[in-house]
C-alpha cells in the first residue's frame, strides 16, 4: 500500500496500516486483473478494496490447502478460527488476524453489512465438503455467498448515482459472472482439487461426466462433448454478464472506470477460452498481455475524463458532468468493446 493512498484514506494507526499493506500485497500476487482495475480508482478508495479481497483471497487459500498434504480437517480448524476472529473484529475492531483488521476498520468506515462476510464464511466452509453440483441452481445458492456478496460489500466503496438497492442486484450478477468465469477458466486446476463446479445437468445435457472430464485431462485428448459443455457453459456466463453491466452507469462516475475495466479484461477470459479451442480442462487460458495494456491504457483515459468532468461545472445548456458511459455488452466477444 502506498503512503499516499492510506494517507488519503485517513488511515493513521501504524498497525492498522501494517494491516492494510498485508491486503494490498494479497491483491498484487493473487489478483493481477483485479489489482490492475483497482489502480484505477481514487486514491483514498483504494485500500478499502484492498481489504476486502486480502480477506477474501486469505479465507480462498485455506480452502485450497496450497501446502500440499494439508488435510480437510486441519483446514476445518482454520477456517473456523478464522470465522471466530472474523466475528469478534466484527465487534470491535480488533483482530489477530491482518486482513481481518483491515476488513473490519472498511467495514465501519463505509457501514459495510456484516451479513455479507458471514454468507461469504459459509460458502468458504461448504467448499470443504461439497465437490460438485448437481444443478445451476444448486451452483447459484453457492455463489450467493462466495460471489455475489463480493460485488454486494463493494457497492458502498464504489458509490453510486442511484439508490443502493437499486445497483445492487447488478452488483451481485457482476460478482457471480467474474466467479463463473474464473470457474472455466479452472476446470482443470478444480478437478486436481477434487472439485467440479460446472453444474452436472449442464455436462450432462452434452454427454459429459467427471469421468470424462478427468480422462481429457490425464490424457490430454480433446473430446467434443467436452466442447460443447463448456461452450454452453460461456454462453450462460455471458447472459450473467449482460444482466450485470447496466449497473457500471449506476455507480459514482469516478468508479466507474474500474469495474468497467474488470468488467472487460474478465469477459476477455472468456474469449481466451473460446481461441484455446476450450482446451480449459487441459491447461489454463490466459488473456495476452498486449491486451491487457490496452483495456488499461482504455481505463486511464476514462479515468482522466471522468475526474475531468468532476470538477467541471455545466454552463447554460451544457449537459451535467458525469454522463453515464454505454455500458459494455458482452453479447459479442469482449475485445470489442476496447475500441
Amino acid at each position: 500500500m502506498t503512503r499516499r493512498e492510506l494517507d488519503a484514506a485517513g488511515i493513521t494507526d501504524p498497525s492498522l496500516r501494517a494491516a492494510y499493506d498485508r491486503c494490498r500485497a494479497l491483491n498484487a500476487r493473487h489478483g493481477r486483473t483485479y489489482f490492475l482495475a483497482t489502480r484505477l480508482l481514487t486514491v483514498e478508495r483504494r485500500p478499502a478494496v484492498h481489504a476486502l479481497y486480502g480477506f477474501a483471497r486469505w479465507a480462498d487459500d485455506i480452502v485450497d490447502a496450497l501446502d500440499a498434504g494439508e488435510s480437510p480437517q486441519r483446514r476445518a480448524r482454520e477456517l473456523d478460527r478464522l470465522r471466530a476472529d472474523l466475528e469478534a473484529g466484527l465487534r470491535d475492531g480488533r483482530g489477530a488476524e491482518p486482513t481481518v483488521r483491515a476488513l473490519a476498520d472498511t467495514a465501519r468506515r463505509y457501514g459495510i453489512d456484516h451479513a455479507h462476510f458471514r454468507d461469504f464464511m459459509a460458502s468458504m466452509r461448504s467448499d470443504l465438503e461439497v465437490t460438485d453440483y448437481a444443478t445451476y441452481a444448486d451452483l447459484h445458492g453457492y455463489m450467493h455467498g462466495s460471489a455475489a456478496v463480493i460485488g454486494l460489500q463493494m457497492l458502498p466503496v464504489l458509490g453510486t448515482v442511484v439508490p443502493r438497492e437499486e445497483a445492487a442486484p447488478h452488483a451481485a450478477a457482476l460478482g457471480v459472472a467474474f466467479q463463473l468465469t474464473n470457474f472455466l477458466r479452472d476446470v482443470g486446476e478444480d478437478l486436481d482439487r477434487g472439485r467440479v463446479y460446472l453444474p452436472a445437468d449442464l455436462l450432462g445435457a452434452h454427454g459429459v461426466e467427471r469421468e470424462l472430464l478427468v480422462w481429457s485431462r490425464d490424457t490430454g485428448r480433446p473430446d467434443a462433448r467436452i466442447t460443447r459443455a463448456l461452450r454452453a457453459f460461456e454462453d450462460l456466463t455471458r447472459g450473467v454478464y449482460r444482466q450485470a453491466a447496466p449497473g457500471i452507469a449506476m455507480l459514482d462516475p469516478v468508479s466507474r472506470p474500474c469495474i468497467r475495466t474488470a468488467f472487460v479484461l474478465y469477459g476477455g477470459i472468456l474469449d481466451a477460452v473460446a481461441a484455446s479451442g476450450y482446451a480449459v480442462v487441459r491447461r489454463r487460458a490466459v488473456v495476452p498481455r498486449r491486451r491487457r495494456a490496452a483495456v488499461a491504457l482504455d481505463g486511464l483515459a476514462r479515468v482522466a475524463g471522468a475526474r475531468l468532468a468532476a470538477r467541471h461545472r455545466p454552463g447554460p445548456g451544457e449537459p451535467p458532468p458525469g454522463r453515464p458511459d454505454p455500458a459494455p455488452s458482452p453479447s459479442a466477444p469482449l475485445h470489442q468493446e476496447v475500441a
